[in-house]
Formats: structure tokens, sequence, C-alpha cells
């Protein structure tokens, strides 16, 4: 696994815990008013990984490209046969749930946990099938680094004897500079607070 500045992993797992708890980040460090300049992200940001990522087009990039927009992130795989289309159908009813001028200003995200066969021919043909929309990218990453994000988020999986992946159901809310507001955890869940918490990052970040 790659490393990671210490204090970078630390915030960032200290963040998750919180959540996994049932609390909330009042007053992330990441987010104090000030404490970043415009344009950049804190030690709290997800965006501070280095690891670049394959999309469904085939093309690389970092998980700093979604700087600027809310994201909503879950991790899954495309031969999943129980958990994931309901994962997916969870985040359809955020995205449905969210006013329209905010929901054209939000990336969904889907991140494989099945770097072998979740290749971008595979992503794209997921995202035909599902029939998500152009703000929606699905990732494929090395094994390495699907297990640091993993481990950032909260995300335990194990592969099995048939290929199939048991893991963690968790639905990630990312502000605009990347860092961790939300998380919704657990299958056909309530999405309101949810839905709130996309709607409050997408207004502070006009408020910049």
């Amino acid at each position: 696994m790659k490393t990671l500045l210490s204090g970078t992993v630390l915030t960032l797992m200290m963040a998750v815990a919180v959540l996994a708890a049932g609390g909330e980040l009042e007053k992330p460090v990441c987010c104090a008013k000030g404490s970043v300049a415009p344009g950049s992200v804190s030690d709290a940001s997800l965006y501070q990984l280095e690891s670049v990522w394959t999309n469904q087009a085939a093309k690389p990039l970092k998980l700093a490209a979604l700087q600027g927009k809310p994201v909503v992130l879950t991790m899954f795989f495309a031969k999943c046969e129980y958990a994931c289309p309901i994962l997916v159908h969870d985040m359809r009813r955020i995205e449905t749930g969210l006013p329209e001028s905010i929901r054209t200003n939000v990336n969904f995200v889907l991140v494989s946990f099945d770097s072998e066969r979740d290749t971008p021919e595979a992503l794209t043909t997921y995202q035909r099938k599902h029939e998500l929309a152009g703000n929606w990218t699905l990732l494929r990453g090395a094994p390495d680094d699907v297990l640091e994000l993993g481990a950032l988020l909260g995300v335990k999986y194990k592969k099995d004897s048939r290929g199939q992946f048991a893991h963690s159901n968790v639905i990630t809310v990312l502000n605009t500079r990347g860092e961790i507001i939300h998380q919704q955890i657990g299958l056909n869940g309530g999405i309101a607070d949810t839905v709130k918490k996309i709607g409050e990052a997408g207004k502070q970040e006009k408020l910049r």
C-alpha cells in the first residue's frame, strides 16, 4: 500500500470513526473557515491521494479531478449478486431526492473492488445496463489503491472462492474539497439526512 502523510491518514481515520459511531463532524479541522486557500485541499481531504484511477471511458484520473462539486460515492463491483444493485438503487434514490438545481451539480461515483474483472468495458456495460447518467463516474484501480481508499472510507471487503466480494455497505458524501461530511450505512435506508448534507455542501460552495 502506498504511504500517505501520517497526519492525513490520521485525520481521515478519525473522521470515519466519528461518523461510524453515529456522530457528526460539527467542525472538522479541514472545514474551519479560512484554514485552506480557495482551490486547495486539506489534510482531511481524499483528494490528497496520489493514486491514479481509470474511468469507464478508459481515461486515467486522480480523485482530485472531482473537486468543485459534492460527491456521492460508494464501493461496489459489477458482478455483485446482491448488495451492490441495492447500493446503486439507494444512490439513485438520493439523486432523485435532490432538487434539480443541486442534482445537476453533484458527482456520483462508483469505485470497484474488482480490479481484475471490472475493466473500462465492463464498467461501461454496467453504466448502460443501469441507465446511469453522465454525472456518474465508474472507477477501477490497482488493488493497493482500492485497499487504501477502502480503509480511509471505513469499508471492509473480502473476496471469496467464487469471485464475489463480501463488503461493507457505505455511501459516503464528500464536500466540494473532498472531505467526508456524511456516511449512510446499510441498505434501503432513509435518504433524508444524506440529501440534506449534499444540499448544504452545494450551498457552501456557492458562498465561497
